[in-house]
């Protein structure tokens, strides 16, 4: 009895021991939530609920007016059962690819959209995700933001894979939205180009830019982003003052033009920037800030 308990004791103290590195224990995802992010430690993954996700209206992003109609043409699909495609958002920086996501997020959250946002690195995760939503009513967007591959990764693949070309059937109930500023979203170098070569007096690319170009064909849908002039900037400024219940008066634009010059940018994003700043002043701070 002696040695039976001194084992147990043993056994206690290696297994207090071992606790630490084993991994959490997986929770069950709350799907109230209308917004998810996959999580991983070690081995393990698992999609953690987002109540409160941060969302625009689809009203509040101007100048996109064809990508906006583009996108909900194809979420709706996606929602009445019909077919739709996996979107690509590409193009400069700001310009409200990533907030066209969250848009319809905000706009269709009470038909039963739901947004599972996934870090590049854990693209390789990617059958364990379809294999939790595939069951479910709801439709879902994995959402990739920001999205590039350097030399060297290679979780790109799994992307390829879930997009199309796996063994493995897609999920009817989820879609792939990324936004990216590389339109074939790995880099491309001046030498790839002497690989081509011509056939009949066509030009064919070579191996390393047919890799390249097949991730960003996978997807069915298109959607490029450009630099804001200065009329789709000063519009993105008023629409973003009237949110914070201001107008855009001679001193407002003066002030927002001087903004997106020191910013070297003009965007929707450099607009809601300059729109946080002018409001959360006082009115004398404005007008003080014109004089100098």
């Amino acid at each position: 009895m002696e040695k039976l308990d001194a084992f147990l004791a043993r056994a206690e103290a290696l297994m207090a021991r071992l606790e630490p590195l084993l991994p959490p224990a997986i929770p069950e995802p709350d799907w109230t939530a209308p917004a998810f992010r996959w999580c991983r430690a070690g081995i393990s993954g698992w999609l953690e609920a987002i109540h409160a996700p941060h969302t625009v209206a689809l009203s509040d992003l101007t100048d996109i007016e064809r990508q906006k109609a583009l996108i909900v043409r194809n979420t709706e699909q996606f929602l009445a059962g019909r077919p739709a495609n996996n979107v690509l958002l590409t193009g400069a920086r700001g310009t409200g690819k990533s907030s066209l996501i969250k848009a319809l997020l905000a706009n269709y959250a009470t038909r039963g959209l739901r947004v599972i946002e996934v870090d590049k690195s854990h693209l390789p995760d990617l059958g364990q995700i379809v294999a939790l939503v595939a069951p479910r009513p709801e439709h879902f967007i994995l959402f990739c933001d920001d999205l590039s591959f350097e030399e060297g990764e290679d979780s790109y693949k799994a992307l390829k894979s879930a997009l199309d070309g796996g063994l493995a059937q897609r999920a009817a109930n989820l879609l792939v939205y990324a936004t990216s500023n590389r339109r074939h979203l790995m880099p491309e170098r001046f030498s790839e180009n002497r690989e081509s070569w011509v056939q009949d007096g066509e030009i064919h690319p070579g191996e390393t830019t047919e890799e390249k170009v097949s991730l960003s064909d996978r997807f069915g849908l298109w959607l490029s982003f450009y630099p804001f002039d200065q009329n789709a900037y000063l519009a993105a400024v008023r629409g973003w003052l009237a949110h914070f219940e201001l107008p855009l008066d001679a001193e407002a634009e003066r002030a927002a033009l001087q903004w997106s010059q020191l910013r070297g940018s003009r965007s929707g994003r450099v607009a809601w920037q300059f729109a946080c700043d002018w409001a959360g002043r006082e009115p004398g701070e404005r007008v003080a800030e014109l004089g100098r």
